[in-house]
């Protein structure tokens, strides 16, 4: 793969951790073709199977909404290990460490869960963007924290 496509590629998952901490649904669907799949864990969706969600609005909406009754949340992206599948698909693998600040008592958690993105990528109108992300949750934890008094 191309080094700018891997630089693109990066950017892509950088830029949706981005538009959900600011709670900004019009950039993730921007960030996703028409017909974009994302499979949330059970883990994630209460129920004792994966859901998903389909479409690039219903995945912006239910994204955003999922986290905005939070105080802020952080995604954290780490390591991207991205292999061209044809000319314009590529697969990958991409690390984050979501943080999930809620209030609690007097005092903020954070409900911190490390996790990993299986990612299908499009090259269309110029652009990588996300067809398919599957979310796998490694493990998560809940600490206290302290808020800045911003």
């Amino acid at each position: 793969m191309d080094p700018a496509d891997r630089l693109a590629l990066s950017a892509l998952a950088a830029r949706y951790a981005q538009a959900v901490d600011r709670r900004d649904t019009a950039a993730v669907a921007a960030l996703c073709t028409s017909e974009v799949v994302v499979v949330l864990p059970p883990e994630l969706n209460r129920t004792d199977a994966p859901a998903e969600l389909r479409g690039r609005e219903t995945v912006a909406r239910s994204v955003v909404g999922a986290v905005s009754h939070l105080v802020a949340t952080r995604h954290v992206i780490g390591q991207q290990v991205v292999e061209t599948d044809t000319t314009g698909r590529a697969h990958g693998e991409t690390y984050c460490t979501a943080h999930h600040i809620y209030t609690r008592g007097e005092g903020h958690r954070d409900n911190r869960i490390a996790l990993r993105y299986q990612d299908t990528f499009e090259f269309s109108g110029g652009t990588w963007l996300f067809s398919r992300r599957e979310l796998v949750v490694d493990f998560a934890e809940d600490v206290p924290v302290t808020r800045s008094g911003r």
